[in-house]
């Protein structure tokens, strides 16, 4: 797995000086200083993800206030003093801080300690049993403590919570900050598949960001998660993530050619309510929505060698274009397919960069047309190397990561073990969505024999699709069928 570049993403853990700035400063035994944010740039994102509680509301701490005139403190395994911590830090403005037993001096933690040092605090309160080693004063917080100034301004950071049980201490400073809190659903942990985290960080895009929580550690690319959710597109059904809780009914083919599958077979207006219509009768099958899709086939292998000697057609843009267009204004994604012939994947594929810069607009590589340089199309089955394909995923994660793009779907069609060569080498990014697509036609035995096999010793993490051929299937399978006798159930179903 990839994680892209780190260049803009500022670690709690690593990097929180960069975040902060300078630390508060104490201030006058008169004065009583104001609390204010931490300087963070509008467009940085911040990761606390610790594994320690304790640690995670330091650093929350950290990437919110540059200083503070005091902060709540309680033991982080005494959920009732955390409760209590909460509530009087959002009504003081202040941090919360929680400790654990540091072994060293057998004292309460000492990242508490130093975080109220760098607070410039005055005084702490605490909730619970605490015992700190600090020449800070223990006293009550003072009743409504100044909020602090930015957070009366437009700068104030949103703050996604991974588990707001657990980080209660996090929210509690998050909201005393002035920072807009949401918390991811429950059981996910990817902000791409949370719909109404990606509607707030599209509402605040000019805003910090902060990512809290241990489930977090994992996200191999905070910045670009965080820049395709401001991007704002959303699937039908919510988040970006494309197999994440979405199961798509695709009509295939070539635009004008009715005798490479029924989507060439009318206008683009038409085919998107000939795929709504195709989709509906999958309503109430399984558990997971429906989304009706297109897989439009952008270069055709050819049966003669063409201009250019590669016995494939490759589509100009402009009549792909009225495809996607008409795909896009109604909330249905667009897979281009690539027959490549004697030509390489990637160079096709780059011949329809500005289609796959839109969001929605996916890449599918069939290895059938994969030809030699001495083979034609329908003499043989042809083949891809598994080096070749991860040069177009990485090509294609790359342009994902720079545009600041949702996630991609990127299909394998495959029919044959063969036609994908050493698969186990297959390189999987955080950008893209992985799905092998089991396009076999025939008896409905050899299908499900051929989609048996191509499942053992499949890589980790891959999704499966599957093709109902109208003319060339004895007999095809009804969605009833598709989504009862096809296990795992596919998350890709086209009709051809």
């Amino acid at each position: 797995m990839r994680s892209g570049p780190t260049s803009r993403v500022l670690l709690a853990l690593a990097a929180t000086g960069l975040l902060l700035g300078a630390a508060g400063c104490t201030g006058s035994q008169t004065e009583t200083p104001r609390p204010t944010l931490a300087t963070a740039t509008a467009e940085s994102v911040s990761v606390v993800a610790q594994s320690d509680a304790a640690e995670r509301s330091v650093r929350t701490s950290r990437a919110l206030f540059a200083s503070a005139p005091g902060a709540v403190v309680a033991p982080a395994d005494d959920a009732d003093a955390v409760r209590s911590a909460a509530s009087a830090a959002e009504a003081a403005h202040v941090p919360v801080l929680l400790t654990g037993k540091d072994e060293s001096t057998g004292k309460d933690g000492s990242p508490a300690a130093h975080e109220l040092e760098r607070l410039g605090a005055r005084w702490y309160q605490a909730e619970g049993t605490v015992s700190l080693d600090t020449d800070v004063p223990e006293q009550d917080a003072p009743d409504g403590g100044d909020a602090p100034e930015p957070s009366r301004a437009s700068r104030q950071a949103t703050v996604v919570v991974a588990d707001a049980t657990a980080d209660a201490a996090s929210v509690a400073t998050a909201k005393a900050a002035g920072a807009r809190v949401v918390t991811m659903p429950d059981g996910v942990t990817d902000p791409a598949a949370a719909p109404d985290v990606v509607t707030a960080l599209h509402e605040r895009s000019d805003h910090p960001t902060v990512l809290v929580g241990a489930a977090f550690a994992d996200l191999p690319d905070p910045e670009w998660t965080v820049r395709a959710a401001e991007n704002g597109w959303q699937l039908p059904d919510g988040g970006q993530r494309p197999f994440d809780g979405h199961r798509y009914v695709a009509l295939y083919g070539a635009p004008g050619a009715p005798a490479l599958g029924v989507l060439g077979e009318q206008d683009p207006t038409a085919t998107v309510q000939r795929a709504k219509s195709v989709a509906a009768s999958y309503k109430g099958l399984g558990d997971v929505p429906i989304t009706p899709a297109m897989e439009v086939i952008a270069t055709v292998a050819a049966g003669d060698a063409g201009a250019d000697g590669d016995y494939s057609t490759e589509l100009p843009v402009s009549t792909l274009e009225p495809y996607v267009d008409a795909a896009h204004d109604a909330g249905m994604p667009v897979i281009l397919d690539l027959q490549p012939g004697r030509a390489d994947f990637l160079s096709q594929a780059k011949r329809y960069e500005s289609l796959l810069s839109k969001p929605g607009v996916w890449l599918a590589l069939d290895p059938e047309w994969r030809l030699g340089h001495d083979q034609v199309p329908l003499e043989q089955i042809g083949s891809v190397k598994a080096s070749e394909v991860n040069e177009v995923s990485s090509w294609l994660a790359d342009l994902v990561r720079s545009k600041g793009l949702p996630p991609k779907a990127f299909v394998l069609h495959q029919f044959r073990l063969s036609m994908i060569q050493d698969r186990a080498s297959l390189e999987q990014h955080p950008e893209l969505d992985m799905l092998v697509h089991v396009d076999g036609q025939g008896s409905q035995p050899d299908k499900q024999a051929t989609w048996k096999a191509l499942h053992v010793g499949a890589p980790e993490g891959m999704h499966w699709g599957w093709k109902n051929f109208y003319d060339e299937d004895q007999p095809m399978l009804t969605p009833q069928q598709t989504m009862a006798d096809v296990a795992p159930t596919p998350s890709l179903i086209t009709y051809q």
